[in-house]
């Protein structure tokens, strides 16, 4: 019995521990099976993945056009820009050199390309698994600091990325990308990938290509190309516009430097060759006819969007700037705007046609254009409004006026003289830019009469109703200002300044053609004759004598308080000029006078730009309509206005301590130490052709003619004295 107990008991002890043991096994086990379930899974996944990807690519070989049409399809719209007489002096986007063979291609460039872009290139299938790896511990060591993935394109996937794609940055765009560039290696060799490559891909500043690069940075053809320079080259393909070295100089010879030294670690030169290289030697290419110029293609091609359709086929852009004139206005404004000082011009033909267009003193330093994109108070340019509205009002050139204290709500101008001359005619007033005039002018004809002038001859920056606007104190464009004066030499037909004459594919096929505009009539005929005299006027005797070029010449100057705008605007023999001259921070310049820098830069142009125009003499008749000729006692001469256009913005009315115009400035020529010269009315009728010299001849300068009948009253300039300027300028 016990024997059995001790049986039964071992008997227990023994199925427990089975048991026990059993239940032990069961988890491991369990664990095996779900590794071989994810093993199985994910080989299944991995075969699906992988027969789709060639599926994709496949796919995607079959697609790709053949060796031969790559060469030949661009990665971009080409434009380029002809001048006036059809030459082409600037292109814009993809600039393209001589296609060149792996053959032809120096081995320096090839093995820079290759180091330093894709070192793995002749060994992966279009993606490079190691770089993958990288660019993947990159993005888990900076996630969540917004930083791309970094060092994971091969060469075949920048040639797939430039050829077929955009440079956007998402996933689904570099999945694409990966399954282009393993179909590329299908369906092409290595060396003519590496062929395709090096002939598409960007280099910076338009070119795309080797040949186009060393051709753009250095002036020769890539197949003449050093070490050195191919460092330099190689070297831009990370950063085209930082890496530039007409850009920036530094950046690109030391990028040049890392370049050597990565095609030294990966053996395809010595050290002592990259010693001998050199980059800081480098000669670069100097910058031909795109310095100017590009003021004007800045401008003008914007415009293309409002003319044609989009397209990515090259074009040929015909535009109506004149290189000749382009060269003059560029050295015109050069030679004449003072030291810190930046310049402006425009000139237009009769329909608006631009011809010549600067908008600073160097593009290069800066492409801010202040000939389109600045506003700046014009000073006394602005009275070509103001006399404009006295004569549609009534006035007459030869009508006469009071130069005396005038005060208009609490506003009193101030002559640049300091002194007031008394009685005069309209068109003196107008040559010496007579402030207080100009001031009694606009008071009586209304003040929204002359921002209405103002804005029919096509101002569209705000203009307040102030008094002192009459002086210019309203921010113009120059653009602006000269379109209006061309109006006035047009004899009151508005004048739109345009830049595109035709646009064309470069097969010769007809995208635009500029139709002729006739304008529209802004004022009478007989008020754009009155203001012609005037202006013709001011050239002749007046405040703008340093605009005179050897034949008719109307036009007016301005200047603003201290000195911190330059003007002259005028026209002869159907080219009008706008000639602008300050300082991008507004600060005053000494002697910037409109009638110092900025008409002898216009007079330095003009003669240049109008050398093979015949002269041409003005129309100023005036032929009054029937109601001015009426004797009516009621005739209305206009009224001041309420009311204004727009802008509230006023300008303050003195300033304090402002230093007098030297000499030569927007004021009359100061006088010998005795005397002031004498001018009478008579003599400035004979100086500008309107009235036959008296027995005695015309009085020269500092005496008074002895005319057949009473004579007007005379006019003394004074001595020049410290003035009290108003701040919108005068004497200008």
């Amino acid at each position: 019995m016990r024997r059995e107990r001790q049986q039964a008991s071992s008997g227990k002890s023994s199925s427990g521990g089975q048991k026990s043991r059993g239940s032990g096994s069961a988890e491991p086990s369990r664990l095996r099976v779900w590794v071989r379930r994810i093993l199985r899974w994910g080989v299944g996944l991995a075969i699906v993945a992988l027969v789709a990807i060639a599926v994709a690519v496949g796919i995607a070989a079959q697609r790709i056009p053949s060796f031969e049409e790559l060469k030949k399809s661009p990665a971009g719209q080409t434009v380029r820009i002809h001048a006036a007489d059809g030459t082409i002096f600037f292109s814009l986007g993809p600039n393209y050199g001589r296609w060149l063979t792996l053959r032809e291609t120096p081995q320096v460039m090839q093995d820079a390309m290759v180091a330093v872009e894709d070192r793995r290139f002749r060994y992966h299938p279009g993606v490079d698994p190691v770089g993958l790896a990288r660019a993947g511990v990159f993005a888990v060591e900076h996630y969540g600091s917004g930083r791309r993935m970094q060092g994971a394109s091969t060469i075949t996937q920048q040639l797939a990325r430039n050829v077929f794609l955009s440079n956007s940055y998402t996933w689904s765009r570099k999945l694409r990308e990966m399954v282009l560039a393993m179909a590329l290696e299908w369906k092409f060799s290595k060396d003519e990938i590496l062929e395709l490559y090096l002939n598409k891909v960007y280099f910076g500043g338009g070119s795309y290509g080797i040949d186009a690069a060393s051709r753009r940075f250095f002036g020769h053809s890539a197949t003449d190309m050093s070490l050195s320079e191919a460092a330099v080259i190689a070297g831009l393909v990370k950063a085209p516009s930082r890496y530039s070295p007409t850009a920036d100089a530094q950046a690109a010879l030391g990028r040049a430097g890392v370049v050597l030294k990565v095609m030294v670690d990966a053996g395809v030169i010595t050290q002592a060759q990259a010693d001998a290289a050199k980059p800081a030697d480098v000669e670069l290419a100097q910058e031909t006819g795109q310095n100017s110029a590009r003021y004007f293609t800045d401008w003008a091609l914007p415009q293309l969007d409002m003319l044609i359709d989009e397209g990515n086929e090259p074009i040929d852009v015909y535009t109506t700037i004149d290189l000749g004139m382009q060269r003059a206005a560029t050295a015109a404004v050069q030679a004449n705007a003072p030291r810190g000082v930046q310049g402006a011009l425009v000139s237009l033909d009769r329909d608006g046609a631009v011809r010549a267009m600067v908008g600073g003193t160097d593009y290069v330093a800066s492409n801010y254009n202040r000939a389109t994109q600045a506003v700046r108070q014009p000073g006394s340019a602005w009275k070509l409004f103001v006399y404009m509205a006295a004569l549609e009002a009534g006035y007459k050139v030869d009508d006469e006026v009071v130069d005396e204290p005038v005060t208009i709500g609490g506003w009193s101008p101030r002559n640049s003289s300091g002194r007031f001359a008394g009685p005069m005619s309209l068109r003196t007033a107008f040559a010496y830019s007579v402030n207080t005039i100009a001031a009694k002018l606009g008071s009586e004809i209304g003040f929204s009469s002359v921002a209405n002038m103002a804005r029919r001859f096509g101002i569209t920056t705000p203009i307040n109703t102030h008094p002192s606007m009459v002086l210019g104190s309203a921010e113009v464009r120059v653009i602006d200002m000269t379109a209006a004066f061309a109006a006035v030499a047009r004899k009151g037909v508005s004048v739109q300044p345009y830049g595109i004459t035709k646009v064309t594919t470069a097969d010769g096929r007809l995208l635009y053609q500029r139709k002729p505009e006739g304008g529209q009539q802004l004022v009478d005929s007989w008020v754009a004759a009155g203001i012609t005299d005037l202006l013709q006027t001011a050239v002749n005797t007046g405040t703008g004598r340093a605009a005179q070029i050897g034949r008719p010449v109307a036009g007016k100057t301005g200047t603003t308080s201290s000195n911190k705008d330059g003007w002259f605007l005028g026209f002869s023999s159907g080219l009008t000029t706008g000639v602008w001259m300050g300082r991008d921070d507004a600060k005053p310049v000494g002697g910037l006078q409109g009638g110092r820098a900025p008409a002898k830069a216009f007079a330095d142009y003009m003669r240049v730009a109008v050398a093979r125009r015949p002269v041409e003499a003005f129309d100023t008749e005036v032929k009054l309509p029937e109601w001015q000729l009426e004797e009516d006692d009621d005739a209305m001469f206009g009224a001041p206005e309420d009311g204004g256009l727009v802008d509230e913005n006023g300008m303050p009315i003195e300033l304090p301590g402002a230093a007098p115009p030297p000499e030569g400035g927007d004021v009359a020529p100061p006088p010998p130490a005795d005397e002031g010269p004498v001018l009478n009315q008579q003599w400035i009728e004979e100086q500008t052709g309107r009235r036959s010299p008296s027995d005695g001849g015309a009085a020269p300068k500092g005496s008074q003619a002895t005319p057949a009948r009473p004579a007007p009253p005379v006019i003394r300039i004074p001595p020049a004295r410290t003035p009290q300027r108003d701040s919108a300028g005068e004497g200008n």
